[in-house]
């Protein structure tokens, strides 16, 4: 990108100025980035079909079967660290290829496991060394959009790496059924091969020159700083955080609430793809929407009904028995509202940072995903056999987000929306 051009901050000319081939373009861009991020998914929802027998054969008991879900979590917050830096000074493709190879690698070394510590600890370890399939994609998309067009492209990526979520437990259960669960890393281990390709022939290096940041501690961690300490960003942050903790909680505690509570196992990824959906038709919406409304508006309504939702699942999971009908309408119900809020405060959040968005997002991802992780699995280990508990953390974890939020905010939602540089 030339430097001495206005137009590139703010996204108007094409996406890229020199590709390999054809030049990048928006459509293609939003694609790739979102099988990028779909890695993450796959590597997580697939696996969910697969905890019970994995238990089984690897002998653990009890709650502790969702460490294969959480170490990964975990491990990908904390990661999440440090490829932001890295992809500051040294571009966005090399940080993606390190993630890339660690990714297939610790896939086909996950396949050969014959005992539940070493499976958690490779998955720990592989959910470190592959954030930057997290983190660099939003500082792509960074480097050529701000504003509300950067929303609006953050829900088409999302809605695309939604489709995963549906399908993953689906393609999961297939490949049990035909070559067990140690054949589902193989399957990661492929899709990121496939992935790698794409990304080597068709997606240019994005960092201008310009934007290079040394790789100082001082100028590393001042960076993140600013990132997390600016008023109008962190509370989208810590709000993110908070109700996707409620949602990783989701995805622990799945596998045993919709099979041992509601009895549905051979039903599970219909069930859990049913209870997806609802984002992915959120993230479509968004995208149609929040150009006209602003993020904030959009973002900060989604939030109020996230809340208002949580609430009626409390009092619908005390009702004993709760119905598995009533309680799926109201997840899925939940997770839409996720679906605009996702977008519109990771937007919000990355808006002040166009010349440091590698850090910003590697910062920003980094506490969402541990805050998440953390919550998830104590909200996971909470499971007693009923959505109760799950329930209440939604509920609570609401609350909390809109707290945050009115801290950014300084006491008043709604506002006028905030264009990019």
């Amino acid at each position: 990108m030339a430097a001495t051009d206005p137009k590139t901050r703010s996204g108007t000319p094409p996406l890229v100025e020199r590709a390999p081939q054809r030049a990048l373009g928006e459509r293609e861009l939003i694609v790739l980035m979102a099988l990028l991020m779909s890695l993450q998914a796959f590597g997580i929802d697939s696996m969910l079909p697969a905890l019970g027998v994995m238990a089984q054969e690897l002998v653990a008991t009890g709650n502790d079967r969702q460490l294969v879900i959480g170490a990964y979590f975990l491990g990908a917050g904390i990661g999440a660290f440090f490829p932001g830096a890295f992809a500051d000074r040294f571009g966005r493709r090399p940080i993606l290829f390190l993630g890339l190879l660690s990714y297939i690698v610790l896939s086909l070394a996950c396949a050969l496991v014959t005992d539940f510590e070493t499976i958690v600890a490779l998955r720990f370890i592989q959910g470190i060394t592959c954030a930057g399939l997290s983190v660099v994609p939003a500082a792509i998309v960074r480097d050529h959009v701000g504003g509300d067009r950067m929303a609006r492209m953050m829900s088409l990526i999302m809605m695309i790496f939604l489709l995963v979520p549906i399908l993953a437990p689906a393609i999961g259960q297939g490949i049990m059924m035909v070559a067990g669960w140690r054949a589902i890393f193989g399957a990661m281990a492929v899709m990121g091969l496939g992935v790698g390709a794409w990304v080597w022939w068709r997606l240019p290096e994005t960092l201008a020159a310009e934007n290079k940041q040394e790789i100082d501690p001082r100028t590393i961690l001042r960076n993140m700083w600013t990132a997390l300490s600016t008023r109008g960003a962190i509370g989208y942050v810590v709000g993110s955080a908070l109700v996707f903790g409620s949602l990783f909680g989701f995805l622990n505690s799945s596998q045993q609430l919709i099979g041992e509570t509601f009895g549905a196992n051979e039903y599970f990824a219909l069930i859990f793809g049913a209870a997806v959906v609802g984002m992915v038709v959120a993230n479509f919406t968004n995208s149609r929407i929040v150009e006209r409304f602003g993020a904030r508006r959009v973002g900060h309504t989604a939030l109020l009904a996230f809340i208002l939702i949580s609430a009626l699942q409390v009092w619908s999971a005390s009702q004993a028995p709760q119905s598995l009908l009533e309680f799926i309408v109201l997840m899925s119900l939940a997770m839409a509202t996720l679906g605009f809020v996702g977008a519109n405060f990771s937007s919000i959040a990355m808006q002040p940072f166009f010349h440091i968005a590698g850090a910003a997002s590697s910062g920003q991802t980094a506490v969402r995903m541990s805050t998440g992780a953390i919550l998830g699995s104590s909200i996971g280990y909470l499971f007693d056999g009923t959505a109760v508990p799950l329930a209440s953390a939604m509920l609570s974890c609401g609350l909390l987000a809109l707290a945050a939020v009115l801290f950014s905010e300084r006491g008043r939602l709604f506002g006028r929306r905030v264009e990019g540089p």
